[in-house]
């Protein structure tokens, strides 16, 4: 598949994917395939209601890597890793916003918007143009001032007791 753009292969590594976290009870939260430094790498992040375990990595890890070998979407040299997404893991997609509805989330801005580049409040909603924020109020930033968005995590928060 010499030519295929790196988006390309991620969506088809995806599809590949897919069905084997879901026989392995697991869902696919993302993938991607970067180039850092000389290497590439083909990293799929796993996720479940319960957590991710290094077993449920390990296991997907060698499923993934019969897979990839028998369809070889990938004409090049690269390393394959399976991970958790993190619990501040990067929101990029429609189904990504979805799950994190209600959930405390970090957005990155291109250009400062009132003095400061970073905003961290409450995802209440999105469309096509923009994200709706509950800061002190809600408010609305537009999809294309945000460069990143990610979960939010309160380090500085008790921990909630079990």
């Amino acid at each position: 598949m010499a030519g295929q753009g790196k988006g390309r292969i991620a969506a088809t590594v995806h599809a590949l994917a897919q069905p084997v976290a879901e026989e392995l009870g697991l869902l696919v939260w993302d993938v991607e395939f970067v180039k850092e430094g000389g290497t590439s790498y083909l990293r799929i992040f796993i996720d479940s209601p319960e957590g991710i375990t290094v077993e449920d990595t390990e296991r997907m890890f060698r499923r993934m890597d019969t897979v990839l070998d028998e369809a070889d979407p990938i004409s090049e040299s690269y390393c394959l890793e399976v991970s958790s997404p993190g619990v501040e893991r990067e929101i990029r997609t429609d189904a990504h916003l979805d799950a994190f509805i209600g959930e405390a989330v970090r957005l990155r801005l291109f250009r400062a918007l009132d003095g400061t580049k970073e905003l961290v409040g409450i995802l209440e909603g999105y469309d096509a143009d923009n994200l709706r924020i509950g800061l002190d109020e809600t408010r609305e930033i537009p999809r294309s001032a945000i460069s990143r968005i990610n979960a939010y995590y309160d380090y500085s928060a008790p921990a909630d007791e079990e």
